[in-house]
């Protein structure tokens, strides 16, 4: 075997490793015993000691000085491995160990805070899950990644290519824009009414399968579970989906449902050729949120989608308040002030992602403390929505992402929306007919497109480079903007 022959082998065993960890992870959000919670503990640090060995081990060092690639996947690779090995060798054993033991823990301490409305059972914990991450990016950044900063070293780990200066630019961007439109449509006359009524579990649970199918998810290398906050886990020829259901609130469980399959379907249509390679999954979590979005949004609430969603619900849950296919698309697309990220609508979606953002920003880099978080969200939200948080669980509680040390992942939800917004222009401009398509309930013909011009390449592109392939030209802001402008000045009569 080649020098490269051997690097290859060996990181196949490091990606199996990687998915039975990932494995372990679904399982505590779905189906875990809560008392095993120390016990998971235990084994997800015992578990990243092997990977993080293996990740740092010297002959990689080594392969990689001699190895030569026979082609452009095989240069990438070594790029991609390159990069990994750095990054990985930057961080001591010791903290990455402990990282992945407090954050499994701490995931079930703030599921137990949320539920109890109780921060304060919440910041011991999370005051050490940040003091770990603190110290992860400042290791990162004294190696030399995020260019010597550490907020921008923990960016590194899910968007490359961006930086917060990058990000925080393209949010000064939007939000005047954004807000422009958020205070005209808020000002309208007539605005879409709410749904309202009982949705029992188990019907909602089969209505969200047929979504899932709709949107093309493969069953035979998936499954719905249930989780406290939808995420999506795996690759390969497993990839898992979960969502939540509020028996008053259908989107909560339906939307969830299709923006969990737009990242699980995202990773099934990775060419085969790239399984257990740094190239077998997604190249970001900007260009993953792509997928997630656009199947969300730009076609699950498209007046196509509705229209057959609507028939649907009617067939399965009789009457409904809103009596009117019409009627039911300006519903779904209602935009209000609310509390919840996953439930916010398309306008004030991102002005959630800038606050999160700002907060962690100031975590990293600024004079917040962990023992003022929750004063500093309270603030920043009223300022922001125009309504006070009414309880933990709507404000700085919702979210999952912090008790596992997601710093640094917020920032890519709102770039996937713009990566949406291109890649939406370029699918409608070459699937003239979609729309036919949506009404019937059927979003194959959008997710074989995205398939060919985005899933399949895994990581064989830099994220920027793949979202200018498949749209055409190079992605910005524009085109989202213009997006939800025509949409929501035609759904308001503005």
């Amino acid at each position: 075997m080649t020098a490269f022959d051997e690097l290859i082998s060996f990181q196949r065993e490091t990606e199996a490793l990687a998915q039975i960890a990932g494995r372990l992870g679904w399982d505590q959000e779905t189906v875990m015993p809560r008392g095993a919670a120390e016990q998971r503990g235990e084994e997800m640090a015992a578990i990243e000691g092997v990977l993080h060995a293996r990740r740092t081990d010297p002959r990689i060092g080594d392969w990689l000085a001699k190895a030569k690639a026979a082609d452009a996947a095989g240069m990438r690779s070594l790029e991609l491995i390159r990069r990994a090995y750095g990054r990985n060798a930057a961080v001591p054993a010791k903290l990455a160990a402990e990282i992945a033991r407090v954050t499994s823990v701490a995931q079930g301490i703030w599921a137990e805070a949320r539920a109890r409305n109780d921060v304060a059972h919440f910041l011991p914990t999370l005051e050490k899950v940040v003091a770990l991450m603190r110290e992860k990016g400042q290791a990162l950044a004294a190696a030399g990644f995020g260019a010597g900063d550490p907020y921008d070293a923990l960016l590194d780990d899910y968007e490359p290519e961006a930086t917060a200066a990058m990000i925080a630019a393209m949010f000064d961007r939007m939000r005047p824009r954004l807000v422009a439109l958020r205070e005209a449509i808020l000002g309208a006359a007539n605005p879409p009414k709410p749904l309202s009524g009982h949705f029992a579990e188990a019907r909602q649970l089969g209505l969200a399968r047929d979504l899932a199918t709709a949107f093309g998810y493969d069953w035979e290398r998936g499954r719905l579970d249930l989780a406290v906050h939808p995420f999506s886990s795996g690759s390969g020829n497993d990839a898992r989906i979960t969502t939540r259901v509020v028996e008053g609130d259908p989107f909560n469980c339906f939307y969830s449902t299709i923006h969990e399959v737009g990242h699980a379907t995202y990773e099934l249509g990775i060419d085969p050729a790239h399984f257990f390679t740094p190239l077998g999954q997604g190249v970001s979590m900007g260009v993953h949120e792509s997928q997630s979005r656009i199947y969300e949004n730009q076609l699950g609430r498209s007046r196509a989608f509705t229209g057959w969603l609507h028939g649907q619900m009617h067939a399965i849950f009789g009457d409904l308040s809103v009596a009117t296919a019409e009627e039911f698309y300006r519903t779904v697309n209602r935009v209000q002030s609310g509390f919840i990220r996953t439930e916010a609508d398309e306008v004030h979606y991102n002005l959630h992602i800038m606050m999160r953002f700002d907060l962690e920003r100031a975590l990293f880099g600024g004079p917040l403390e962990v023992a003022d978080l929750e004063d500093a969200w309270n603030t920043r939200f009223a300022k922001d929505f125009g309504i006070a948080v009414d309880k933990p669980a709507n404000g700085m509680l919702q979210d999952v992402h912090w008790s596992v040390g997601l710093f640094g992942y917020f920032p890519t939800y709102a770039l996937g929306n713009v990566y949406a917004g291109c890649l939406h222009k370029a699918l409608r401009a070459d699937l003239p007919d979609l729309d036919a398509h949506l009404a019937r309930g059927d979003a194959r013909p959008a997710t074989d497109w995205l398939r060919e011009k985005v899933q399949r390449f895994g990581g064989l592109y830099p994220p920027g480079e793949v979202i200018e392939r498949a749209a055409g030209f190079a992605p910005g802001e524009g085109p989202l903007l213009d997006y939800l402008e025509a949409k929501f000045r035609a759904i308001y009569g503005l």
